[in-house]
């Protein structure tokens, strides 16, 4: 079964280098749910995901004629083009950007008056936001990416650059400070 499904998007790739939009059309229905977990699982975003792998099948439309089947399978050689593009961008400071202005729109955002299950009243809320204030940029940042972003030690390392020991290390000595702050 995947020996068959790997020659058809062999023959798929190759109509594709010859321009042949119905063979992209197709090539996208089949693959692009893989495709779309792979960066999903790598960047942790829906929405960065799907900006991704849209650049992503664009590469594969262009560049669809240096695809070589005696090298890797269809699926590889795709697969391989996903992984990388969302390394470039994590590490390009798109990803940065657009988080920044997520949490920009989440923290101007009203909140619902209907809303009756609130983690904190107002004065609590903002007693917090004081506290993370005062942490430094390291801290502040690792908290956030961990707890606002649901993160791991390791993918915040990797996001910031830093060893996993440090990013520990902020995580836990903030978590200290904001515990004393806040009063919990």
């Amino acid at each position: 079964m995947d020996n068959v499904l790997a020659q058809q998007q062999v023959k798929l790739l190759r109509a594709i280098a010859q321009g042949d939009r119905p063979a992209f059309e197709q090539l996208y229905r089949l693959t692009s749910p893989h495709l779309f977990a792979v960066a999903l699982r790598t960047l942790r975003q829906p929405a960065w995901a799907e900006e991704v792998l849209h650049d992503c099948f664009l590469t594969i439309w262009n560049r669809a004629d240096s695809y070589d089947a005696a090298l890797s399978a269809p699926m590889t050689w795709m697969t391989h083009i996903v992984r990388n593009r969302c390394i470039d961008w994590l590490r390009s400071g798109q990803a940065r950007e657009a988080l920044a202005s997520e949490e920009y729109s989440d923290s101007t955002q009203e909140t619902d008056a209907d809303n009756t299950e609130q983690p904190f009243d107002d004065s609590q809320a903002a007693r917090l936001q004081h506290c993370l204030q005062h942490l430094s940029s390291e801290q502040r940042q690792s908290v956030t990416l961990a707890y606002y972003q649901g993160m791991s030690h390791s993918d915040i390392a990797a996001w910031l650059q830093q060893p996993v020991g440090s990013v520990k290390s902020w995580i836990r000595r903030a978590m200290e400070h904001l515990r004393k702050c806040v009063g919990l």
